[in-house]
């Protein structure tokens, strides 16, 4: 049997028995390309690290320096 890592991602729109090749509906933090290696090999997305001190936005340690409000008109 040869399985394929599905390099071109999740899709959720097909029905399982019609999923475009090479997808999947059952993958979570994960990555299709090796970025040291550059190659097609799937792996798992790097965990995030903890911005600051670890302590609350706006504390002493951390202030808010800047608050903006985005809107668009259509």
């Amino acid at each position: 049997m040869n399985l394929r890592f599905p390099y071109k991602g999740k899709n959720l729109g097909m029905a399982l028995s019609e999923q475009p090749e090479l997808t999947t509906p059952h993958i979570n933090n994960m990555r299709p390309r090796d970025v040291l290696a550059n190659r097609l090999r799937g792996g798992q997305r790097p965990g995030l690290d903890k911005w600051g001190a670890g302590t609350q936005i706006g504390a002493a340690e951390q202030p808010v320096v800047c608050m903006v409000v985005v809107s668009s008109v259509a």
